[in-house]
């Protein structure tokens, strides 16, 4: 979600420190180049987790032919999708080779068993079909704090800090794909080569609530961006995972 659709009593500041340069692009964007940059044009694609209406659906929807998956019924009011299958990630509805490219947007850290999942993305995708992938990074402070708190207490948080009164609760988060190494490692096991891996750390997203979260929050990105050696401490993982011939 962009927060610049949300009411929130930072705004003033997402707009002075972010919005209104003419350079930014937030973590959606970014992620939706990387997609652009590697699935083709009119090719059959999967988007795993598609959900309900969501901006990469609409984005995916076009330039590609966009098929959708999802553990939820909510995925039946993704009118971005030509079809959509119920299922579970780690075990894909579709015969061998079926899809081009396949995408998943804040799925992997929700997998118990995401080699499992990397292997069945490999089964479907057809010789040089490209998976491309966001997902948290292990080592963001978000993310380790995510880990620390008991589920009870990341319930209670989570939408509290992104100031999204209302929204569904997060489903459970296991963590056990979202460091580079540990992507690289499972990829090879799949027989998914990297294209491209990127770490990206941009608006303070969970800052939103008030001002006091926005400016510390704010000064670690500024820091994280300022050195390519602090790049394992950015937010997010953006990879493009390529089907060896």
């Amino acid at each position: 979600m962009d927060v610049r659709d949300e009411p929130m009593g930072t705004r003033h500041l997402f707009e002075r420190y972010y919005y209104s340069n003419p350079s930014f692009r937030d973590g959606t964007e970014t992620f939706h180049r990387l997609c652009m940059r590697h699935l083709p044009h009119g090719g059959r694609i999967l988007e795993i987790g598609a959900g309900p209406a969501n901006k990469t659906s609409e984005f995916l929807s076009g330039f590609v032919h966009l098929v959708g998956v999802d553990v939820s019924e909510e995925l039946r009011r993704n009118a971005a999708l030509v079809v959509r299958c119920l299922s579970d990630a780690a075990r894909l509805p579709f015969r061998e080779g079926s899809f081009d490219g396949c995408v998943s947007n804040y799925v992997i850290e929700h997998l118990r068993e995401p080699e499992k999942h990397l292997r069945e993305v490999a089964r479907v995708l057809r010789p040089g079909g490209v998976y491309c992938f966001r997902t948290p990074n292990l080592w963001h402070y978000v993310t380790l704090s995510s880990r620390l708190l008991p589920y009870r207490l990341h319930l209670e948080w989570a939408n509290w800090l992104r100031d999204l009164d209302g929204a569904h609760d997060p489903y459970p988060v296991y963590y056990r794909m979202n460091t580079a190494r540990a992507i690289l490692r499972a990829a090879g096991a799949a027989g998914l080569a990297p294209v491209e891996i990127e770490q990206i750390e941009a608006e303070p997203y969970y800052g939103r609530r008030h001002a006091a979260l926005f400016y510390p929050m704010m000064l670690y990105e500024r820091l994280v961006n300022a050195s390519r050696r602090l790049a394992p401490l950015r937010m997010n993982l953006l990879a493009a995972l390529a089907k060896t011939a």
